[in-house]
């Protein structure tokens, strides 16, 4: 640790504040908060600058976005595009000397975001307070050795980015065939029948919990949900065990356009009192309802205006087409060997994720060496 020195953050790093003003006729990528995921270092989706009406932060390519409302979140993103940003991000970027990379790790290391969290303000909203970080001190390496660190952890991230991507091709792939042959070549002289008919719903084996003990039970997060806490790690009995369909009761259940916010979850879980939960009736698959609900608009089963709902009777009720069974079956033969490379990129990401979070605090500490990897 010889070559390692003690730095203020503030002699690392400090947010950028450039401003944007919105005229409704720009065409920027936006991010808020809600487009960060938390803890993944991931981004869910992007917004556009033609629906910002306040004032926000311009970024650059890889700049680091660190989310300082509610820290302890870890949203912490540096996307390889520019664009304009919510004004509870900070926009980072590192000073002379300190690699950028380097600095994306090291904000994203639970060390400084617990840190972060500590010095917080405000009660109701708590915020990182940059006056108190910027004279916190930290033993840092040389810059040959911060380009090293972050081209290992980097080398990781580029896996799961690739991965994801390999997954989300195959699912478009999936959902353009069953929009071709149960949609676009339907007949009329198929039956039409209900969801209902082709699955069962296991609601009644949830345990409610209050929100407080949702709280307590974050640290323990394995396969997140809505952006809560419903998987964990450390129930004594996990209920569910092998491969469901999740979907919304309750609280965020449909995009934007109306189409349903959907889990598949396979092995030991646990689920709250906020979803559905069920499983595909023979001839039918889990992945050919899955594939089925990714494309059906159910705006018209969602009921309350504050807290938006979907009953179990909405959720059996809603039109299921039946097709041949030659279709039908052809189509979950192929399905099927996607959906089995997508479980499979999946077990991978996990492991990698895993494994750069092991490493991620002791290549920041010293504790592990680039040299020794």
């Amino acid at each position: 640790m010889s070559e390692w020195k003690e730095y203020t953050l503030e002699e690392v790093t400090e947010p950028v504040k450039d401003t944007y003003n919105p005229n409704g006729s720009d065409d920027y990528a936006y991010i808020g908060l809600e487009h960060i995921e938390q803890e993944s270092l991931r981004l869910n989706s992007i917004g556009v600058s033609s629906d910002v009406t306040s004032n926000k932060f311009l970024f650059r390519a890889n700049d680091i976005l660190f989310g300082k409302l509610r820290p302890y979140f870890r949203k912490v993103v540096k996307p390889s595009f520019g664009g304009i940003c919510s004004t509870d991000i900070w926009v980072f970027r590192a000073k002379r000397n300190f690699d950028q990379n380097f600095l994306y790790y090291f904000l994203a290391n639970w060390d400084f975001v617990n840190t972060a969290n500590s010095g917080e303000g405000g009660t109701r909203m708590p915020r990182a307070d940059w006056n108190f970080l910027k004279t916190t001190e930290w033993s840092l390496p040389s810059l040959p050795e911060q380009t090293a660190i972050a081209e290992v952890l980097s080398s990781l991230d580029d896996k799961i980015d690739l991965l994801h991507r390999q997954n989300k091709t195959l699912e478009q792939l999936a959902e353009t065939l069953f929009r071709q042959w149960f949609v676009e070549e339907a007949e009329e002289s198929w039956e039409i029948g209900k969801l209902g008919d082709g699955v069962s719903i296991y609601d009644s084996k949830r345990i409610p919990v209050s929100s407080g003990e949702r709280e307590k039970m974050k640290a323990g997060v394995l396969y997140p949900y809505y952006g809560a806490a419903t998987i964990m790690d450390y129930v004594n009995d996990f209920i569910f065990d092998g491969e469901y369909i999740l979907m919304g009761e309750d609280g965020t259940v449909q995009t934007d356009d109306g189409y349903p916010i959907l889990q598949m979850p396979t092995g030991k879980f646990w689920v709250n009192n906020h979803a559905h939960i069920f499983q595909a009736k023979e001839p039918y698959t889990n992945y050919f309802i899955y594939i089925f609900l990714k494309q059906t608009n159910i705006s018209g089963i969602v009921t309350g205006a504050v807290q938006p709902k979907i009953n179990q009777e909405a959720l059996k009720g809603i039109d299921f087409p039946k097709a041949p069974t030659y279709k039908l079956k052809a189509f979950i033969n192929t399905s099927e060997k996607m959906w089995n490379k997508i479980k499979s990129n999946t077990k991978q990401i996990h492991t990698l994720t895993q494994l750069r979070e092991t490493l991620l605090p002791k290549l920041m500490s010293g504790e592990v060496r680039v040299s020794e990897l």
